[in-house]
């Protein structure tokens, strides 16, 4: 994508009989292509803060009796959070009980 250096609009292209240009369609600039454009930006990923608080979190969760489906350890921590519209019911959150496991799953 390139951006017109007058009006910064996004530049369209258009194909003529004689050439290929990008074009400015709010005001008269005109880019002539003479060769190849190639041009490569790597995105960098932003930090996603943990929705369910990290591991600081499940250290005061209250404890029930189910099972961890990865490594079948009979106690799980849980929380419930709203993550919808208030007018749908929260979603109760599950962290295995065996803290070499850590799995977590939700029930919706």
């Amino acid at each position: 994508m390139l951006f017109c250096p007058t009006c910064g609009t996004l530049l369209l292209t258009e194909k003529t009989i004689v050439d290929f240009r990008f074009y400015c369609q709010t005001c008269p600039y005109i880019y002539l292509v003479k060769q190849t454009l190639s041009k490569k930006v790597t995105l960098e990923r932003k930090k996603v803060d943990d929705i369910l608080g990290g591991a600081e979190a499940w250290e005061n969760a209250d404890k029930t009796e189910t099972v961890c489906p990865r490594c079948s350890h009979p106690e799980a921590y849980f929380k419930q959070i709203q993550i919808r519209s208030a007018d749908e019911p929260s979603t109760l959150f599950y962290r295995c009980g065996n803290h070499s496991c850590a799995n977590q799953w939700n029930e919706n």
